[in-house]
Formats: C-alpha cells, sequence, structure tokens
C-alpha cells in the first residue's frame, strides 16, 4: 500500500470517533499475532506532560545506547511523527507496508462479524508492529486519552507505568470529578509493576496510591520541590535533582522542570531494574530532547512563543511561565480552542493578561470551536479581541500589533500550532509585514 492510499484509509474509518474499551483492540493485535508481547514497556498516562516526559525518557534511553520506541499524539508538524524509534519517524514506505496488514486483519475481523477498529485502536496496532520488527528494547508508550479502557492498555509487558499530572479533561468520557478521571489514568497500573507519579492534587494522589496497593504495586512520588538551584530561561534550563548537579534542558517553561524531575525518577526506577543508563547518557538526553508545541519559541523580534495550553491546569501553568518570563511586557494572543475543551477556564486564567487577542477557527477539525464564539467568550474578560479567517491571518494581525519588544503567545489547540509552525519554519513570515503575499 503507498503512503497517501493508507492515509486516505485512516481518513475513511475516523468516522468511526471514539470507542473505549479494549475487546476491539485485542482481536485486532490478536489478528497480527500479538507483537506487543515481545515488547516492554513504559506506559504513560496524565493529562498535562506526558509528551514532554516521553520525549525526555525516549531520548535519554536511545543516548544510553537502547533501541527505543515511542509512539505518542497528536502530531504537531507530520502524521508519521506519532511513530519512530530513536528520534526518527516511520518511512512513508515502513508506513505503507504494515498499514496494509492492519487493514486486512480488519477485514478479517469485520468479515468475522465484528466490528470496524477505530483509528487509534488502528494505530496503535499499526506501532506494536513496527516497534516489534524493528526490534526495540524498549517503547515509551503514550495513553491516547485515559488509561483502564485506552486502547494501548492492553499491554501486559510492562516495567514501570507513569502518571503524569492529572487536572480536568475528556470529562464526556472519564468522569465529572478529578476523582474519577484519576481512577481511569491509574488504570494503566499493572499487578506488582512499579509506578511513577508526579506531585498531584491530594485527592488525585489518594487515587493513585490505593490504585497502587490494591496492585501490590510499588509507588514514588516524584517530588519537583527538591529541585534547586534552578536557573531558567527560554533558551536554557538548569538545576540540580537529587544526586544529579546542574542538569540543562533546553525545553522552556518553568512547568518543564516538573516534568523532567518526572523522568528522572522513572530512569533511576529502570537502573533499580539493572538498565545501564549512564549520567553521560542522562546529560545528553535531557539536553537534546525536543518537543515542539510546548512553550516552544519559533522567533524572536517579536518574540513568537507557541503552546498547547488547551485546559485549565495547562492555562494555569502557561500563566506562570507568562509571569516569570514576561513581567512588564506587552503580550499579544493567537487563541484557537476546540468545543469540548474548558475554553471559558482557560481564558479566565489566561486572557486579563494579554493587551490583544486575535482568535482562530483551527482548520480541519470537525470540534474547532468558531472563532467569532471564541472571541465573543473572551470579551467578557478582555474587550480587546478580534476574529481571524485563518492562521494565516491571525499571524499577520499578531506581527501588525507588535513591536520587535513585544511577545506573541499562540496557544490552545495543537491541531493549529502545526500550521503556525509551518509557516513560520517555510521562512513566510517577516518581521513587521505578515506571512509572504499578504497585505
Amino acid at each position: 500500500m503507498k503512503y497517501k492510499d493508507a492515509l486516505e484509509y485512516m481518513e475513511n474509518i475516523q468516522t468511526k470517533g471514539i470507542v473505549p474499551g479494549l475487546d476491539s483492540i485485542r482481536a485486532l493485535c490478536k489478528q497480527l499475532g500479538n507483537p506487543q508481547d515481545t515488547l516492554s514497556f513504559l506506559h504513560i498516562a496524565g493529562t498535562n506532560g506526558k509528551g514532554s516526559t516521553l520525549a525526555y525518557l525516549s531520548t535519554i534511553l536511545a543516548k544510553a545506547g537502547y533501541v527505543v520506541g515511542r509512539y505518542s499524539s497528536p502530531a504537531i508538524l507530520e502524521y508519521r511523527e506519532r511513530f519512530q524509534v530513536n528520534g526518527k519517524m516511520i518511512s512513508q514506505k515502513d508506513f505503507g507496508n504494515l498499514m496494509e496488514k492492519v487493514k486486512a486483519a480488519c477485514e478479517d475481523m469485520v468479515a468475522q462479524g465484528l466490528s470496524q477498529p477505530t483509528a487509534f485502536e488502528v494505530e496503535t496496532a499499526l506501532a506494536f508492529l513496527y516497534f516489534a520488527e524493528k526490534k526495540c528494547q524498549l517503547v515509551v508508550l503514550e495513553t491516547g486519552m485515559g488509561g483502564t479502557l485506552d486502547a494501548t492498555n492492553l499491554i501486559e509487558t510492562t516495567l514501570i507505568s507513569v502518571i503524569t499530572s492529572i487536572s480536568m479533561d475528556h470529562m464526556g468520557f472519564l468522569g465529572k470529578t478529578i476523582e474519577q478521571i484519576a481512577a481511569h489514568k491509574a488504570g494503566i497500573i499493572k499487578p506488582g509493576k512499579p509506578v511513577v507519579t508526579t506531585r498531584q492534587q491530594p485527592e488525585v494522589l489518594a487515587v493513585i496510591t490505593k490504585a497502587a496497593e490494591s496492585k501490590q504495586a510499588t509507588l514514588t512520588v516524584s517530588d519537583d520541590s527538591q529541585i534547586q538551584n534552578a536557573k531558567t530561561g527560554l533558551s536554557k534550563q538548569t538545576f540540580d535533582y537529587g544526586e544529579f548537579k546542574k542538569l540543562e534542558i533546553t525545553l522552556s517553561g518553568t512547568f518543564q522542570l516538573q516534568n523532567c524531575a518526572l523522568a528522572l525518577d522513572v530512569i533511576l526506577e529502570l537502573r533499580k531494574q539493572g538498565y545501564r543508563i549512564s549520567e553521560k547518557a542522562i546529560r545528553q538526553g535531557l539536553k537534546e530532547t525536543t518537543w515542539p508545541g510546548r512553550f516552544t519559541v519559533l522567533s524572536k523580534q517579536p518574540l513568537l512563543i507557541a503552546d498547547g495550553a488547551h485546559n485549565e491546569d495547562a492555562a494555569k501553568k502557561l500563566r506562570e511561565s507568562i509571569d516569570f518570563y514576561f513581567t512588564n511586557k506587552r503580550i499579544v494572543y493567537i487563541m484557537g480552542m476546540l468545543k469540548d475543551k474548558e475554553c471559558e477556564k482557560v481564558i479566565a486564567h489566561t486572557c486579563d493578561r494579554a493587551d490583544q487577542i486575535i482568535t482562530l477557527t483551527p482548520p480541519e477539525n470537525k470540534r474547532a470551536l468558531p472563532a467569532y464564539e471564541l472571541a465573543g467568550l473572551i470579551q467578557e474578560i478582555n474587550p480587546n479581541v478580534t476574529a481571524a479567517s485563518s492562521v494565516e491571518e491571525a499571524l499577520e494581525m499578531a506581527l501588525l500589533l507588535t513591536t520587535k519588544e513585544d511577545v506573541i503567545i499562540a496557544f490552545g489547540s495543537l491541531s493549529y500550532l502545526g500550521r503556525l509552525m509551518r509557516i513560520v519554519e517555510a521562512g513566510k513570515v517577516s518581521k513587521r509585514k505578515g506571512p509572504k503575499g499578504m497585505k
């Protein structure tokens, strides 16, 4: 199967939407020979910080000499980002060949009277096939949503369950209370296998602790309050944590230190299990970790930053970084949100800080909140808001509203940040004129 045909197949099955449960993915993987059973996993669940933690872990482990697969979603710049081995995306040829196998397995299931697997189930099965084919020694696996009923949770060869910061998100599927959501996330904990989590709200930690005890799984709570001598900046951050001194990361945002501490505690747990991970590999891995769309500096003069803050907890962390880095700076926001996110809460935590706000409709997304509706919600907090007709127009307007001393922060749905980043990377932005070809 050619790559374009594989993408077309994926597009065709997107209409099935989200169907929580493990029966379908189990049947699909059984058709494919259960490739997941040949792999060893670091399984990550949580609301915010999953991607950054995954990036730190997979980069460190690759630097330690292991063949490391990583599976994450959503993609920012390129669909194939979801499937990587040692930082390299799956090739179009491999993707097409593997999709042909998965598609055939799906057709066999339908012929047997079973349901067509969802797009996420298909992607997850393909990831397992790919990592098995590449003989990955470790796989860093991110849940899509929740944990208990997430397609990734059929795995039985977990080395460590990792739980990042938990907050309110996906309430339509995971529950209306933080305890219900935490219970879903804690569903990835496996009997007798260690769990490492970050600092959580007390009611969340109580749920995780109870789940770990019921599975006789040892629990480690990463304590980022033990971070010392932190020096934070937009180009690099340095800090001490436990036995590690003067560590350096290039991801910006004050919240990254918490994600980094969690990743370090996971690495220490892996060391206990006999994995050889030198301090040199840890230092190199942290320094070389990249993760686009998380308080990422795209350009300077004016400073343009992209961040995927789309729920209340992420908005709080974004505001913390804005207040830390940009005291007394004039700020222009570009915002695009999805309908099913906590738009009012994101607005409440961020929008009083901006001098001007430009809204847009995330393109090619059925769940996109129209720009004018988002602008209407923002007006209750900040009247200086304008709706743009496209990502390109929003960027042009932001550039026209700023001087080289000001800051532009684009945040909300990751689904539009990819396009924004491509515009900037393609060099279609001039400092004062906006994207080329625009007037």
